[in-house]
């Protein structure tokens, strides 16, 4: 009878030394980015008024991309977390 090997392997914070540094630095990245998403979003409205009070549709448009844009990266960049815990616990289980 063929001997199974089963690797059951997680995870951990005490694996090598520097994790909690790793921590803090993707910690400040995540807010770093949400700042830019703030100030992408603010620049893009800024355009998008500018473009439709100067009936300039081009320039509305983009701003209005800018805007969604904006908005979908604070999603991404805010639920970046839940996003990784989500796929690590799905792929886990195959």
């Amino acid at each position: 009878m063929p001997v199974r090997v089963v690797a059951d392997i997680s995870p951990n914070t005490t694996g090598l030394p520097g994790i909690s540094a790793l921590q803090n630095i993707v910690g400040a990245l995540l807010t770093v980015g949400l700042i830019a998403c703030l100030g992408g979003l603010v620049l893009a409205a800024i355009i998008w008024a500018v473009g439709h009070h100067s009936a300039n549709p081009s320039i509305a448009g983009r701003g209005k991309a800018g805007v969604l844009v904006a908005v979908v990266a604070s999603i991404l960049v805010g639920g970046a977390n839940v996003l990784v815990d989500f796929f690590f616990h799905a792929g886990s289980k195959l």
